[in-house]
């Protein structure tokens, strides 16, 4: 079960409260982080649907979502198309200045974007973010560093756990909860 924000540090939870960008890895947050190759070499990549419906909920509550990621892949492409999701930078070696040149564009500083990686070039913006987020299969080097370790794992719903953290820290979440309930979505 994910962590409701009450059991969250109080410092924590107001850094949350000022995110305006979520900013994601793709291998190993998205993803389990496995690369699935075809006999033709065609990649392949499998996506969590609670992830996709949380990355859309953020984006109704108003918040900004983008995809930064080292590898390029077209499979990526297709998934943020599918979610609306505007800001996808692939084959990034530079993270943070992917994420700042992002900040600088949208008027967002780095105290209002929590940044979700797990591995070593993800680092930077782990730490430089508002709030640096990581999943448990992150190295553990990586895991003491960030601000928050997911209780799901990448692939498998850690992003929407990070999604409904966000938006019950902002408020949103139990509006968002009542249109499902009434079908006014």
């Amino acid at each position: 079960m994910a962590l409701a924000t009450s059991t969250l540090d109080p410092r924590l939870l107001d850094r949350l409260r000022k995110i305006r960008l979520l900013a994601l890895d793709v291998d190993g947050v998205l993803t389990d982080g496995r690369l699935y190759f075809q006999a033709d070499g065609v990649e392949i990549k499998a996506f969590h649907t609670q992830d996709g419906l949380g990355i859309k909920l953020l984006r109704r509550a108003g918040l900004q979502v983008a995809f930064i990621t080292g590898r390029e892949s077209p499979m990526v492409s297709h998934r943020a198309a599918a979610l609306g999701v505007d800001h996808v930078f692939q084959g990034c070696e530079d993270k943070l200045t992917t994420l700042r040149e992002l900040c600088n564009r949208k008027g967002i500083e780095l105290e209002q974007v929590a940044f979700c990686g797990d591995d070593l070039p993800d680092l930077a913006p782990i730490q430089r973010a508002g709030v640096g987020i990581t999943v448990p299969g992150a190295p553990p080097y990586i895991r003491a560093l960030a601000d928050h370790v997911t209780e799901r794992s990448g692939g498998h719903g850690a992003v929407r756990e990070i999604c409904d953290l966000l938006l019950e820290a902002q408020g949103h979440r139990d509006a968002l909860i009542d249109t499902y309930m009434h079908g006014k979505r």
